[in-house]
């Protein structure tokens, strides 16, 4: 289970799992914004949502791209295959990584398995499988919300 960190502005952070979440409210740096009903974890409720106590800058995330990851591309493709819609279980590379695609957000998408078999080692247009998206860098609010 993960818990949602907001800032003291009420911008979200990131996801932290529930015992960092515990700890942080054992430490008093953030407080229970939003709980599960009738949980507790000792004395305190359990936590769905934690806002920071004192404001946290965000430069570090201001200018900078978030960094490639699988997770992320899942993230940002919502768990749907870009070929068909359906869910999306694994990393394909639009232009296949044997002809020098690399793991990049504009070079990568989800896709089910039929799918990225289908596709193989070719591109989109010569497996005849257009792309449903246009693979782009994602905010940094997509990744932390989802």
């Amino acid at each position: 289970m993960y818990v949602l960190v907001l800032n003291a502005s009420y911008e979200p952070l990131q996801k932290v799992d529930l015992r960092h979440a515990i700890r942080m409210l054992v430490r008093e740096v953030a407080v229970v914004e939003e709980a599960e009903e009738g949980r507790t974890i000792g004395r305190f409720p359990v936590p769905r949502v934690l806002r920071l106590v004192r404001y946290v800058a965000m430069r570090w995330r201001h200018g900078r791209r978030p960094p490639w990851s699988k997770r992320g591309v899942y993230l940002r493709d919502r768990g749907h295959c870009a070929y068909c819609g359906g869910r999306g279980n694994t990393i394909d590379h639009v232009l296949p990584q044997s002809r020098g695609g690399t793991d990049t957000w504009e070079n990568t998408v989800l896709a089910c398995g039929r799918c990225n078999n289908r596709k193989a080692d070719r591109t989109p247009s010569e497996a005849g499988l257009p792309l449903r998206l246009t693979p782009r860098i994602p905010h940094w609010e997509e990744l932390v919300t989802h």
